[in-house]
């Protein structure tokens, strides 16, 4: 299995300097005229709390050991989960325990007595946790992290560079895990949030972030019931960053809950007992659930490190391991059919760019727990955006899936950091960092009602009616995409005239090409020359079990001409690219394109390009 890393980075994060070679290749990627999406991607969620001041600010109440010396009283947790009315944590007079909550060690499942609670057994260096149910919300810090779990690690974490969890001490005399009853996660109507890799590896990465994504969530009020999720690699691999994702998560407007990716690790432990130790110590479980409206949540651990010592940063696989895969058994049995299923991981379950290479040790096994049920599966990690649907099947997939392709959505969560950053630095404060499959950085939400799950991305910075970008694939371009292909991306000449295709060129096969970035099977992009009849496009991958189409024919040739001149990914194969051939007796002068993108789910975007045909 092939695993891959942060590519080494050059220094083409600098102020933007146009002249007039940049300037045509900006045009290529910016001369797109966008209206509103026909149909209304309105939010699931609709709210006016404010979160600053309706927030339950608090925290899971320990009571400490009376007697730490017998021996018994280490062998078992336990505790209540209570309704917290006066939302202080402390379960008070006239505050009732909540039955039939469930709560776990990361190991064992059971569900509150009566009088809500609990009895676990007890283990070294284990996080225990409750499930938050409907209509009630766990406490957030001032960070806004949600407070639902304990880490019991008598001793402490071994000597670590990051430090890892402070001892702990003997098992307390209880864990009560307070709760308040919410309207917001009552709602059958919920927004979900989902953050894949933030990982800044510097300061200045941080300010990219908070100018970015995390401006644009703090100006949203539709996530307050399920809140943001951002599913690992918060940082790039130096854990005392994470009080800089905390500073960063205090920006928003709703509870915000972690999962650990590679770049989160504590790569001097080797024992696969404390690798996440740090992690755990600001954020919570490594892994666990969590319920809004009609969705159960379930954030997955997928990173397995070390796989060989000595190890390297590099050696980890897709893996939950046996204590999580039993967890998530006996989570699921504990879930009702009539709810759905947001599965989330740092890595995806299967994925379109590395069909051959990537996929989730015990991916039959997830499926066959979730056979029948209202499910949908996210993932970070690849920095790039995939949807793929149900019966989508790539060759690389069939010992998972068989023929039948996929049983149930799978989507790959654009990157806020997008390429790490890479790019060139735009006028509001962060670089473009478009990513390998020619996406710009952004965050998903997915609008749940009941069961029904909607996707919906954000490019950063962009209103959420920009969801695709137009090129012009051209003999020309094809060319010039060949003779710099090996060339350090950001040190590229501009392509001359990327909007321009003569007479021969037509000839010689030029594509009107749409990147619909969260483009489907089910999807159509239809494309109008100078207000004819709108003619279909062609999907360039039609996920019927071949393998992915790579190359210049492939490519993106907005994101290419941006990412060869200024920095970032390399857009040569995507999921989700459509292309029509311009007719070959295009008259000479200007021409305007309108492509209209439609979505699995009927909504409608339109964008235009104008380009010239030359003698």
């Amino acid at each position: 299995m092939k695993f891959f890393a942060r590519p080494g980075k050059t220094n083409h994060l600098t102020p933007l300097h146009l002249t007039a070679g940049s300037l045509v290749a900006i045009a290529a990627s910016t001369a797109l005229i966008s209206a509103s999406p026909e149909v209304e991607a309105a939010p699931a969620a609709k709210t006016t709390a404010d979160w600053s001041s309706s927030a339950y600010r608090g925290s899971v109440e320990v009571i400490p050991a009376k007697n730490s010396g017998n021996a018994a009283d280490q062998q078992t947790l336990d505790g209540v989960v209570f309704e917290d009315r006066n939302k202080n944590s402390k379960q008070d007079a006239g505050e009732p325990g909540l039955p039939n909550v469930t709560v776990s060690n990361g190991r064992d499942v059971v569900s509150t007595d009566g009088q809500g609670r609990y009895e676990l057994p007890a283990y070294n260096n284990m996080t225990a946790f409750v499930t938050q149910p409907r209509g009630f919300q766990v406490p957030v810090d001032e960070d806004n992290v949600a407070q639902f779990f304990y880490n019991h690690l008598p001793g402490g974490s071994p000597e670590l560079k990051y430090d890892g969890i402070a001892p702990t001490g003997p098992l307390p005399e209880a864990v009560n895990f307070p709760l308040v009853r919410s309207n917001a996660t009552q709602s059958p109507e919920q927004s979900c949030v989902i953050g894949a890799d933030v990982q800044t590896y510097t300061q200045q990465e941080v300010e990219y972030a908070r100018e970015g994504a995390f401006a644009d969530l703090a100006a949203r009020t539709d996530y307050t019931g399920c809140g943001a999720l951002f599913i690992g690699d918060l940082v790039g691999d130096d854990l005392t960053f994470f009080h800089q994702t905390r500073e960063l998560t205090s920006m928003l407007n709703g509870p915000a809950r972690f999962l650990p990716g590679n770049h989160d690790i504590d790569y001097d432990s080797l024992d696969r007992q404390h690798e996440f130790d740090s992690f755990r110590a600001q954020f919570g479980p490594e892994y666990y659930s969590y319920d809004a409206g009609k969705a159960h949540v379930i954030a997955l651990s997928t990173i397995d490190y070390p796989t060989a010592v000595p190890a390297k940063k590099s050696d980890y696989t897709y893996d939950l391991g046996q204590r999580q895969l039993q967890w998530l058994r006996e989570d699921l049995a504990k879930v009702p059919k009539n709810k759905a299923i947001v599965l989330a991981g740092h890595s995806p379950l299967l994925e379109f760019f590395y069909s051959d290479e990537h996929s989730t040790k015990q991916v039959k096994e997830i499926y066959e727990l979730l056979e029948g049920r209202e499910a949908v599966s996210l993932g970070g990690h690849t920095h790039m955006s995939e949807n793929l649907r149900a019966g989508d099947l790539m060759d690389g997939w069939r010992d998972e899936v068989g023929e039948a392709g996929l049983p149930f959505t799978h989507l790959t969560v654009p990157a806020i950091s997008g390429q790490w950053y890479d790019g060139r630095v735009t006028e509001n404060g962060y670089p473009t960092s478009i990513q390998r499959d020619g996406t710009p950085p952004g965050v998903l939400t997915l609008d749940i009602k009941n069961t029904d799950i909607v996707e919906r991305f954000t490019a950063t910075g962009q209103d959420p009616s920009k969801q695709m970008s137009l090129g012009l694939n051209t003999p020309q371009y094809r060319q010039w995409y060949e003779e710099n292909l090996d060339k350090e991306r950001g040190t590229v000449q501009p392509l001359v005239d990327p909007l321009a295709v003569s007479r021969q060129g037509l000839a010689q096969d030029t594509w009107l090409t749409t990147n619909f970035w969260m483009g489907s099977t089910g999807s159509t992009v239809e494309v109008s020359i100078d207000g004819q009849d709108p003619v279909s496009a062609e999907r360039t991958q039609q996920m019927a079990g071949e393998r992915p189409l790579t190359g210049a024919e492939y490519s993106d040739p907005s994101a290419i001409a941006e990412q060869f001149v200024h920095g970032g990914g390399l857009a040569e194969k995507t999921s989700h690219l459509w292309r029509l051939e311009l007719p070959d007796d295009l008259s000479v002068g200007e021409h305007t394109a309108t492509a209209t993108a439609t979505d699995v789910h009927g909504r409608s975007y339109t964008e235009q390009l104008e380009f010239t045909v030359v003698q």
